[in-house]
């Protein structure tokens, strides 16, 4: 059997010219989309950054419930986080970038004032699972 015979049994050979095209503009076009979307999702996470700092961290200093506002700032820090991440995984690609955007919606879950004592121990426990992840099982040194 020659070289050419067994490369066409195996389906490895040249691609289309038609197929070639497709590959490299339409992965520039959805590279594209997705930096802008990651532009937009952390304009927008700067946008609320700012809002919370400018809005709530007054709130902290004024004679009602300073609980309910360090709370409230908590929970808004930890959405733009995720954001923030979000935007890093749909640039990069990464797992670690996901791992992370997960955690930080788990550690928003935990500060949610109405969570019941069975979601908490599950939401701890998921947490605990994914920094060992995190840490000992992807590549790369954790930052």
């Amino acid at each position: 059997m020659s070289k050419r015979e067994t490369q066409n049994e195996v389906g490895v050979g040249e691609e289309p010219p038609i197929e070639r095209v497709l590959n490299k503009y339409g992965g520039n076009l959805i590279h594209l989309f997705l930096s802008l979307l990651a532009f937009v999702i952390l304009a927008a996470a700067a946008v609320a950054a700012y809002e919370t700092v400018v809005r709530e961290f007054p709130k902290l200093w004024q004679p009602t419930d300073e609980y309910k506002a360090l709370q409230h700032i908590i929970e808004n820090l930890l959405l733009v986080a995720i954001a923030a991440e979000l935007g890093l995984l749909l640039l990069y690609h990464r797992t670690s970038a996901a791992v992370e955007v997960i955690i930080f919606v788990i550690a928003r879950k935990i500060v949610a004032p109405d969570i019941t004592a069975v979601e908490l121990l599950f939401s701890v426990a998921a947490l605990a699972g994914l920094l060992v992840v995190r840490f000992y099982y992807l590549p790369g040194k954790p930052k």
